[in-house]
């Protein structure tokens, strides 16, 4: 039976510092997209994230789940595994080519919005209540706000309509990962960590290769970029994710969606000089009463 949730400070923290490090991606893969194509890039962070977490794992004895896993437990890891990065990086790699920035910014946004009922129905102590349910939809106004009109801007690209589709679907596919993860029976979180990185990789690194083809020998400094990429936003921070998923459920996890992308515009400006929006207060407070 799945516990119920319990959300502690250290949720809080964990959620904040999450919000922080995937805010500040955006403009670590930017730099990374300069000598790397977008699917390699997206492969090689997973791969070095897998073996960093791989490397941590045998150090615990390569422990995993406290019990004898039934068969649908396994086929859960490997779904979770392939939803929780393979597809949705492939899925943004290829629809961010036909669709505005901030229509992508609305998309990851709204993993929250499509956790809130799935979670309603599949796990539970995560009833959607009127109070939740008008907080998530606040925050959500919110991320808009901080956005702005290019959230629904047209590329006028023939193949928008799917690279929107694409877009949604990878946001789908977080939150599918996210209520898996839950479900599972008791597990060691590192252990769960390591194999989710390594599935993913293993979906990732063909996947990179078929699409891509062999990628060309990046310079020093993207090697240690995307070293960093790899250490820090993908294995360190699945980590944090799967610590807060498994302790204080989806539902919590999905609040980090709503600030990333302030903390993307408040790094913007302080790193690359870019302007701030003038709706960055209005948007926050929207967010802050969300949240709360």
């Amino acid at each position: 039976m799945t516990p119920q949730p319990r959300i502690t400070p250290a949720s809080w923290a964990m959620v904040a510092l999450l919000a922080f490090v995937w805010g500040g991606t955006f403009l670590v893969t930017e730099i990374a997209l300069t000598g790397v194509t977008p699917f390699w890039v997206a492969a090689s962070r997973v791969g070095f994230a897998a073996v960093v977490m791989a490397a941590v794992w045998s150090l615990r004895g390569f422990a995993l789940f406290d019990a004898p896993p039934a068969r649908r437990d396994l086929a859960a890891l490997v779904t979770i595994g392939a939803v929780s990065s393979a597809v949705p990086f492939a899925l943004l790699a290829w629809g961010q080519q036909y669709v505005t920035a901030g229509f992508a910014g609305v998309s990851m946004a709204s993993v929250a919005l499509i956790v809130l009922p799935l979670a309603h129905f599949f796990v539970p102590g995560e009833r959607l209540t009127p109070r939740r349910g008008i907080g998530f939809v606040i925050g959500f106004a919110g991320v808009v706000v901080l956005i702005g009109a290019q959230a629904f801007d047209s590329t006028g690209t023939a193949l928008e309509t799917p690279g929107r589709i694409a877009c949604v679907a990878a946001a789908g596919c977080y939150a599918v990962g996210s209520i898996l993860m839950r479900r599972l029976p008791s597990v060691d979180p590192i252990g769960l960590a390591s194999v989710l990185l390594i599935i993913g990789a293993f979906f990732s690194l063909p996947l990179a290769l078929a699409v891509e083809g062999v990628p060309p020998v990046p310079e020093g400094d993207i090697l240690w970029v995307l070293a960093f990429l790899g250490l820090v936003p993908t294995a360190a921070a699945n980590f944090l994710r799967v610590l807060v998923v498994r302790s204080a459920g989806p539902v919590f996890m999905s609040l980090v969606n709503y600030q990333v992308p302030v903390w993307s515009v408040v790094l913007g400006a302080l790193i690359l000089s870019e302007p701030l929006p003038p709706s960055l207060i209005w948007a926050m407070g929207l967010i802050l009463i969300g949240v709360a």
